[in-house]
C-alpha cells in the first residue's frame, strides 16, 4: 500500500521498505546525508548520455525542422499559425522560441532543452524511488531511466516529449506529497505541453483506489478536486485542438509489432511488480506503466491516436520497478552483471540511437542533395506539398523556383504554405524551360489526393522524362527534363509513370515515412 498521507515526515527519515525482516536488513535507511547521492548519479549520467552525439552527425528529421522553423517565427506569426494547425503543440513552440531568443538557433539549443527535461526526470524518478523503497532502489530506478532506449532517443530530440514526461514525474511526486494545488498545476501545464499528459489521471487515480483505507470506499476529495480542475482547464484546449484533428490522420490502428511491444513491456512489469514483493512501489509504477498505453491503443481500434511517444511518461513506471527489483537482488554479482550489460548496450543500441540512421528521414540531407543537383534555371516540385517540410530545415534555403507554391509557410501562417491552383501549376511547368526536381516518397507512394497533386503528376508524366534520381533515407529526388528540350539530356531512366492513387484509396504510409505536422 502506498501511504501518500506520510508526507508530514521528510523523506530523508520516512520508512522506505516495506519488506520482510530479512530483506529490510539488506535496506540502508536514508539519512541526511545520502539525497544526493541518490539523485546526483542518474542526473550525471542522463546529462551524459543527452549530451553524446547530441548533434547527431550534422541530421534533422522532419518533425524537428517543424520545431526549429516555429520557434524562429516571430510571436504574431506563432500565434496565428496555432489558429488553424498544430495548436496541440504551440506551448512548446512558444518555450522555444524563448530558447531561440537567448540563445543563437541551431541543433543543441534546439535540442539541450529535452536533455535538461530528462536529466529532470532521472532527478525526480529517483527522488520517488526513495521515498517509496529506498536510496539505493531510488539511484537504480533513476540510472535506469536513463538508460531506457525510449528516454534516450527523445532526450536527443526538439520536440516536446521529454518536457512532458518531466512534468509528469513530477506531478507524481507530488502526488505522493499530497500537495493538491502544485499537483494541479503542474498536471495542467503537462496536458497544456502535450494534451494526452491527462492520460496519467487514470493511472494516478488506480494508485489512489489500491493504497486506499480498508475503510474507505472512494478516492481522496482533495485528488478529485484536483483531477477536476486539471479536465476542466484542458477541455477547452482539447476541443480546439479537435478542430485541427487531420494533423493525426497518418496514425493507423495499432500494429501487431507496437502490441508486441505493448505486451512485453506489461510482461516485464508484471514480473517485476512479483518480484518487488510488498514494496510500495507497485501500485504506483504498475498503473502508470499499463494503463496510460494501454487506454490510448483502446481508443485507437476504433479512432487511431496511439503513438509510443505520445505517453513516453509511461516509462517512469518501468524504470520504478526495475530498479526496485535490482535493489531487492542486488550483490556483488549482480552489479557487476549490470555494468556489462550497461556497456554492451551502450556500444550497440547507444551507438546506434545516435546515428543518422535512427530516424525515419533527415531533411539537411534532403537539403544538401537538393542543392548538389540543382543547376541554374532548374525548379522544384514537392509530392505532395507536406515534403516542404524540407525546407524548414537549418540552411535549408535555396534558389530554385517552387513550381506549385502560392504563399510561403510564413506568409500564409501554415506548416508547408499553400498551394497555386492547378491551372496556375500547370501554367508554370509548362512555361518552365528548365529541369525540375521532384520530391517525393521512396516508394514511389503518393500522400494525398489534391488536384493540384494530379496536375503536377500528369505534367510531368506527359511532358516530361526521369533522367536522374537520388534516394535520402525514405525520400526520392527525381530530375526530370523537358521532353522537347532543345539541351541534350542525359537518356531517360526507365521508370512507370507516376500514377495519381483512386478516389477514395488508403494509402499506407507506415511508421517510418509520414509526414504530418503534430506528431
Amino acid at each position: 500500500m502506498i501511504d501518500t498521507a506520510s508526507t508530514s515526515v521528510p523523506p530523508s527519515h520516512s520508512p522506505h521498505c516495506a519488506r520482510t525482516p530479512p530483506q529490510a536488513e539488506r535496506c540502508s535507511v536514508p539519512t541526511a546525508r545520502t539525497p544526493w547521492r541518490v539523485w546526483l548519479p542518474p542526473a550525471a549520467l542522463a546529462l551524459l548520455l543527452g549530451t553524446w552525439g547530441l548533434e547527431r552527425e550534422q541530421t534533422l528529421w522532419s518533425d524537428e525542422a517543424v520545431t526549429y522553423d516555429m520557434a524562429t517565427r516571430s510571436l504574431q506569426e506563432i500565434w496565428r499559425t496555432l489558429a488553424t494547425v498544430d495548436a496541440v503543440h504551440g506551448l512548446y513552440y512558444l518555450l522555444m522560441h524563448v530558447v531561440f531568443a537567448v540563445w543563437e538557433p541551431g541543433l543543441v539549443s534546439l535540442r539541450v532543452p529535452s536533455v535538461l527535461a530528462t536529466a529532470a526526470s532521472a532527478v525526480l524518478v529517483a527522488r520517488i524511488g526513495l521515498r517509496l523503497a529506498g536510496p539505493r532502489a531510488g539511484a537504480l530506478s533513476g540510472l535506469v531511466l536513463a538508460l531506457l532506449p525510449a528516454v534516450q532517443r527523445y532526450a536527443q530530440e526538439g520536440r516536446s516529449y521529454a518536457l512532458v514526461s518531466a512534468l509528469v514525474t513530477w506531478a507524481t511526486l507530488l502526488l505522493l506529497e499530497r500537495r493538491w494545488r502544485a499537483y494541479a498545476v503542474v498536471v495542467l501545464v503537462a496536458c497544456l505541453v502535450h494534451e494526452f499528459a491527462v492520460l496519467v489521471l487514470l493511472a494516478h487515480g488506480a494508485t489512489l483506489w489500491l493504497g486506499r483505507s480498508p475503510n474507505t470506499a472512494q478516492l481522496p476529495r482533495e485528488w478529485l478536486r484536483a483531477a477536476s480542475a486539471v479536465v476542466a482547464g484542458v477541455l477547452p484546449f482539447a476541443l480546439f485542438s479537435m478542430t485541427q484533428s487531420s494533423q493525426v490522420a497518418w496514425i493507423e490502428p495499432p500494429s501487431a509489432p507496437k502490441l508486441t511491444r505493448f505486451a512485453v513491456l506489461v510482461v516485464v512489469g508484471m514480473i517485476c511488480a512479483a518480484l518487488t514483493g510488498g514494496s510500495r512501489t507497485k501500485p504506483l509504477a504498475l498503473p502508470l506503466l499499463v494503463l496510460p498505453p494501454g487506454l490510448l491503443i483502446a481508443v485507437s481500434f476504433v479512432h487511431p491516436l496511439y503513438s509510443e511517444r505520445y505517453v513516453l511518461f509511461s516509462t517512469i513506471g518501468l524504470a520504478l520497478l526495475l530498479g526496485t527489483v535490482l535493489d531487492r537482488f542486488w550483490s556483488a554479482l549482480v552489479a557487476a552483471g549490470s555494468t556489462t550489460a550497461v556497456l554492451l548496450y551502450l556500444t550497440t543500441t547507444g551507438t546506434e540511437l545516435r546515428s543518422p540512421e535512427s530516424r525515419s528521414d533527415n531533411a539537411m540531407a534532403v537539403a544538401q542533395t537538393v542543392k548538389r543537383l540543382a543547376r541554374p534555371g532548374d525548379g522544384v516540385l514537392f509530392l505532395t506539398a507536406q515534403r516542404r517540410v524540407w525546407t524548414l530545415a537549418p540552411g535549408a534555403s535555396h534558389a530554385l523556383p517552387d513550381l506549385s507554391l502560392d504563399r510561403s509557410p510564413r506568409a500564409s501562417h501554415t506548416l508547408y504554405g499553400t498551394e497555386a491552383e492547378p491551372a496556375v501549376v500547370r501554367k508554370r511547368m509548362l512555361s518552365h524551360p528548365g529541369r525540375v526536381l521532384a520530391i517525393g516518397d521512396r516508394a514511389g507512394r503518393q500522400q494525398g489526393g489534391t488536384p493540384s497533386d494530379a496536375v503536377k503528376r500528369d505534367v510531368l508524366n506527359r511532358h516530361y522524362r526521369l533522367v536522374e534520381e537520388r534516394m535520402v533515407g525514405t525520400e526520392r529526388i527525381e530530375v526530370y527534363a523537358r521532353v522537347n528540350h532543345t539541351v541534350a539530356a542525359p537518356p531517360a531512366l526507365e521508370r512507370p509513370a507516376i500514377a495519381a492513387p483512386a478516389a477514395g484509396e488508403a494509402v499506407d504510409g507506415g511508421d517510418t515515412c509520414v509526414l504530418r505536422p503534430g506528431r
